[in-house]
């Protein structure tokens, strides 16, 4: 299993980095603040790649999401850890990647499972059908923008809880919009 020997990158209040340790031994009852990330790739028509975590996974499984989630290991570029991640989760390649919510911080709870993560949002253009590995991904499919906003927005939203708040953001500054009219 990955989690046994991915590590993840330990944060302070500060967000400066005090350590690392294990995902395995991170993601329980009492998660320390760490390190993570958010993409959402676009189409060349426009549209957001959309994922179903796989029903395995030990946090929220079966969840709808954004298009890839992950953490980089100590010392790696987030840059380059958001690349591995799309390319092992779902067999695609970012271009265009920007950074578009720098410091979005949340906390999340799912099955005794804490989410505690200072998580930068990237926007990126994706090319092609995704290869999906199955023990990170169920399923996907393409949505348009204004329709994940509408899901992410309703008070029955199937969307994970980092996408809702997420979403919230990114539409307050238009900053999907605006990425896409690049």
């Amino acid at each position: 299993m990955r989690e046994a020997t991915e590590k993840v990158v330990l944060l302070g209040e500060d967000g400066a980095p005090i350590g690392s340790e294990r995902k395995d031994r991170v993601h329980g009852a009492a998660t320390p603040l760490h390190l993570a990330f958010s993409c959402y790739g676009f189409d060349p028509e426009g549209r957001l790649l959309v994922t179903r975590r796989a029903l395995g996974k030990r946090a929220f499984p079966g969840v709808w999401t954004n298009t890839c989630c992950g953490h980089p290991g100590p010392g790696e570029f987030m840059e380059a850890a958001v690349g591995r991640r799309l390319r092992s989760e779902l067999g695609i390649e970012a271009r265009d990647l920007v950074c578009a919510l720098p410091t979005f911080r949340y906390r999340a709870e799912s099955n005794g499972v804490v989410e505690n993560e200072i998580c930068p949002v990237y926007l990126c253009r994706v090319a092609g059908e995704p290869a999906l590995d199955a023990e990170e991904v169920a399923e996907h499919e393409w949505v348009d923008w204004p329709a994940y906003v509408d899901r992410a927005t309703r008070a029955d939203s199937d969307l994970s809880p980092w996408s809702r708040l997420q979403v919230a953001q990114l539409q307050q500054w238009g900053l999907v919009e605006r990425y896409l009219q690049r």
